[in-house]
């Protein structure tokens, strides 16, 4: 039996340092949740507009934990509404929208949803979905892709 030669995996930590280039997001930090299927970033103050035929949405985020002074406001085309069933067992109908993640050397395209994270610990929640392309998830440590940027 032939073995495949895998690419090696990175080694992601339970939380990290997080960018998202097309959203202009420079540095989040982010949860890293292997029990949630979908990523999910909050969003507030959230509304929707048509531009040359697409469905586009536009919100706020506060990229700093624990900051609500700091607004950033975000504009994406919809890729898709979705139920999306919350760790409290709640399902509510999300916009999903799909932008880059880099998180250190580690950079894929993936979907995430837009919600209401103001009571969550988190801004960002990264789900399994977004780590298909090699990553594992070492519960046990933080930040091991990356550093904060100055």
């Amino acid at each position: 039996m032939k073995k495949k030669n895998k690419t090696p995996k990175l080694i992601s930590g339970w939380r990290e340092w997080a960018q998202l280039p097309e959203l202009r997001v420079e540095m989040i930090k982010v949860k890293v949740d292997t029990g949630a299927k979908t990523s999910s970033l909050h969003a507030f103050d959230v509304s929707t507009f048509t531009y040359m035929g697409r469905d586009c949405v536009q919100f706020d985020i506060h990229p700093i934990q624990d900051n609500d002074l700091i607004t950033h406001t975000c504009i994406s085309p919809i890729v898709d509404y979705r139920w999306i069933t919350s760790s409290t067992g709640h399902s509510q109908k999300r916009f999903i929208i799909q932008t880059t993640l880099k998180m250190g050397e580690y950079s894929s395209l993936i979907e995430l949803s837009l919600a209401n994270r103001d009571e969550m610990g988190f801004r960002m929640l990264v789900g399994r979905t977004a780590l298909k392309k090699g990553v594992l998830v070492d519960p046990t440590h933080s930040f091991l892709l990356g550093h904060k940027i100055r």
